[in-house]
């Protein structure tokens, strides 16, 4: 019995909290008051600003107290990993979250602080622009090596078309970077737009991972943890500061 503690620690610890630790999700929660045609506006904008990465340094110190200033989130996937992504996704983004278009209620209060459509495209090239921290959280069950080899093949048949065949997404159509992404965000994220939690997605999005149960949706998560993300590694003593 002893000998299986470790075990049983690491399964637990291993499972995300999106599909492990809230079984109570329960019904959908009420449509909030959406803005579309704000969050669009707002995004054209700031991609009409093109950005300017040194600005966004200071303007990302609102951003840094969960992402971190490297970028790196957090393995537990509760921040995602930010190092790196696409301009044109964060602008999307965060231009979502502000006009409720994607309900993020934890983060909302910190891009209202973003000033105008200038400061969204400054941080967004920020971010970009950063190094890419190692260490991923990934997924270390015993099973992983099955759970990778499965992840592949649902990836090349269901989203390579999109994310590219190395999970690096696609700048200019805004498709994002998903390799070297933390394990358990990524689990979250895919049941969230699979179950009509997370509306701010392509319907082509929600077509690939609405088939798949729990089991395919961690080996494709498992799967694109491996990959290693677009963009310039840190040194040493920039990783995950």
């Amino acid at each position: 019995m002893l000998k299986l503690l470790p075990l049983l620690f690491l399964a637990l610890f291993t499972m995300a909290p999106a599909l492990a630790a809230d079984p109570a999700r329960g019904a959908l929660p009420p449509a909030p008051q959406k803005s579309p045609s704000m969050a669009d506006a707002e995004r054209a904008l700031a991609l009409a600003e093109g950005g300017d990465a040194a600005a966004g340094k200071e303007v990302y110190a609102v951003c840094s107290a969960c992402h971190l200033p490297s970028g790196f989130g957090r393995r537990d996937g509760g921040y995602p990993k930010l190092a790196g992504q696409h301009s044109t996704v964060l602008i999307k983004q965060i231009a979502d979250i502000r006009a409720h278009v994607r309900e993020n209620p934890g983060m909302h209060s910190f891009v209202m602080e973003l000033r105008d459509p200038r400061d969204i495209a400054n941080v967004a090239a920020h971010i970009e622009s950063l190094c890419i921290p190692p260490g991923n959280g990934r997924y270390f069950l015993p099973d992983a090596d099955a759970r990778i080899v499965e992840g592949k093949q649902i990836f090349d048949k269901d989203c390579a078309d999109c994310h590219q065949a190395k999970g690096q997404g696609s700048k200019e159509k805004g498709h994002p970077v998903l390799a070297g992404q933390h394990y358990r965000y990524l689990l979250r994220q895919m049941a969230d737009i699979r179950d009509g939690y997370r509306q701010n997605v392509d319907p082509d999005m929600v077509s690939a991972v609405k088939k798949h149960k729990n089991n395919k949706l961690e080996s494709l998560a498992a799967y694109l943890a491996t990959l290693e993300a677009p963009g310039t590694p840190c040194e040493p003593a920039q990783a995950r500061k």
